[in-house]
């Protein structure tokens, strides 16, 4: 006679859920991480949108735009960039403001994770 062995499915095992885990706040811990870059590129990005709404922006000399930019950065409270990390041109009637920057966060140890922000607008004079 053959006997019959119950088996019962239990779920994960505590080694599955502690592996589970910890995949999970190594991502949560990532987020939280990289997220204030991305923030204050954000308003970086706004900084560089505000200008396209300035009047006769493409008329002001290089050392006014630069002042712009940055009491609009300190208005936006941002720290890691400064009006001097924009790279102003104006040539035949355009006026390119562009800013490259990088954010580099330590995640865990010496582990970094490096963050590469690129903007630019162009103006044209009507």
């Amino acid at each position: 006679m053959h006997q019959v062995v119950e088996s019962r499915q239990r779920g994960m095992t505590f080694i599955g859920w502690v592996v589970t885990l910890a995949i999970v706040g190594f991502f949560v811990l990532l987020t939280l991480r990289l997220l204030p870059g991305y923030l204050e590129y954000f308003k970086i990005k706004g900084v560089l949108e505000s200008l396209e709404k300035e009047p006769n922006i493409t008329q002001a000399s290089k050392a006014e735009i630069r002042k712009l930019i940055a009491r609009r950065l300190d208005i936006n409270s941002v720290d890691d960039v400064t009006a001097k990390d924009f790279r102003i041109e104006k040539r035949d009637g355009r006026l390119v403001v562009r800013i490259d920057y990088e954010v580099r966060v330590p995640v865990l140890g010496n582990v970094d994770a490096v963050q590469k922000f690129h903007d630019q607008i162009e103006l044209i004079r009507h």
